[in-house]
């Protein structure tokens, strides 16, 4: 799979990468159990508010868990036009506080391993826009 689903809206447009408002028409076909996965990952990167002063450009921060090397983020996907592959986004809920002293808006969903069931076998979506806790995290490039 490939990370973004194109907006039909928006021909030649940015691939939408983070399921934010559920009450969207174009993620609400999506919801379903059909369409949701698990996006493993090691780490992520939010990008810093402010621009580093030395370097004048903003600054990557790397978040991962501290008590393991993989885990999962939840995530939609919408099969590929015309043979091209599927295509996934994955669900952001409000920051915690380590996240949010970087990223103020959001951070993606991430599942401990009773959540991915809850997740893959169609549970509401509203329920896991929820912020992970944060005691459980760790930036990787301080």
């Amino acid at each position: 799979m490939r990370w973004g689903i194109p907006s039909r809206r928006a021909a030649g447009g940015r691939p939408v990468t983070n399921v934010r408002n559920l009450e969207s028409p174009f993620w609400r076909p999506l919801l379903g159990r059909a369409a949701r996965v698990l996006v493993p990952v090691s780490a992520f990167c939010e990008w810093s508010a402010a621009a580093d002063p030395e370097t004048g450009r903003k600054r990557a921060v790397w978040f991962t868990l501290r008590d393991r090397p993989l885990f999962a983020f939840a995530g939609l996907f919408r099969p590929g036009a015309d043979g091209a592959p599927p295509r996934y986004a994955f669900l952001t809920a409000p920051p915690n506080r380590l996240v949010g002293a970087v990223h103020p808006r959001a951070m993606p969903v991430i599942l401990d391993d009773a959540d991915a069931d809850t997740w893959l076998g169609g549970a509401p979506a509203e329920a896991f826009q929820r912020p992970f806790p944060e005691e459980r995290m760790r930036i990787l490039n301080d």
